[in-house]
């Protein structure tokens, strides 16, 4: 075996090792969803958005709730019996409202308990989905957030502040017409809020709720605590099942060159040395 043959072989495998690795990973991770369906006797649906790798090229890309997303969730609700649970693993820092929107009416719509789990956060339209879910169940440290819509890379709420503040003759078309769309999405999402939220607590509570996630009283990533959440109205405090951490291990980050958290990954006691 000459040296040109070592070096095709070389570029072989680099090439092919990335996708045996990929293919083996995602054997993983349908086996451990496997497993937690067994236990718990529901279909497991993971929606988790994380910062990816392109082939080997390793460019980053941002992951968000799709209309792509959306397809494969009313799939897979299509394809459960109507009296079987749905578990869904939420991670992911929101989305097309279009999208979120639908899996929402989604995960209304199923006759049989639907339980949302979010070891970490569920922002913006994740923050939809688990508010249409029977039940949340969070990590202590894990956070929801507003689902206040964006215009672009503006805040609906914002654009109908400034222009509140300006006389009409002051103001640009561009920025009317911003301010026309900014006030139809307020109350779009105002109103699908409300109507996910009206079956699971009482009118006023319900109403004041979604105004209080709709009107741009934070900024849209503000985190909102178990304790926060709690205090509006909303049970999700509990205690994760197990296989949710270890199922989060199974979608890595992309490696970086130099780790920025490291720590030895095992459970430790007091009585260790």
């Amino acid at each position: 075996m000459n040296f040109a043959t070592l070096i095709w072989l070389f570029f072989l495998v680099s090439a092919l090792l990335p996708a045996w690795k990929q293919r083996n990973l995602e054997s993983s991770r349908i086996k451990r969803i496997r497993q937690f369906e067994i236990k718990r006797g529901s279909r497991l649906i993971t929606i988790i958005h994380r910062q990816e790798a392109i082939s080997f090229f390793n460019i980053p890309i941002t992951r968000y709730i799709s209309i792509e997303d959306s397809e494969q969730v009313l799939r897979a609700i299509r394809l459960t019996p109507p009296d079987m649970p749905i578990d869904i693993l939420l991670h992911t820092p929101g989305g097309l409202v279009l999208a979120a929107e639908q899996i929402a009416h989604a995960i209304r719509k199923h006759p049989a308990k639907v339980t949302v789990f979010i070891p970490h956060y569920a922002m913006s339209g994740g923050t939809l989905l688990a508010l249409a879910a029977d039940e949340i169940v969070m990590d202590i440290n894990a956070v929801m957030g507003p689902v206040d819509p964006q215009l672009g890379k503006y805040p609906a709420a914002s654009i109908l502040k400034i222009v509140s503040q300006k006389e009409v003759n002051k103001i640009d078309d561009e920025t009317l017409i911003l301010a026309d769309m900014a006030q139809k999405a307020v109350k779009q999402v105002h109103d699908l809020v409300l109507d996910i939220l009206k079956d699971r607590m009482p009118p006023e509570q319900a109403e004041k709720l979604a105004k209080s996630l709709t009107e741009g009283r934070w900024t849209h990533d503000y985190p909102i605590t178990c304790e926060k959440l709690q205090e509006m109205g909303i049970k999700v405090c509990g205690e994760l099942p197990e296989e949710i951490y270890h199922l989060m291990d199974f979608y890595p980050q992309p490696i970086q060159r130099r780790p920025t958290v490291q720590y030895i990954p095992v459970p430790y006691s007091r009585d260790e040395e």
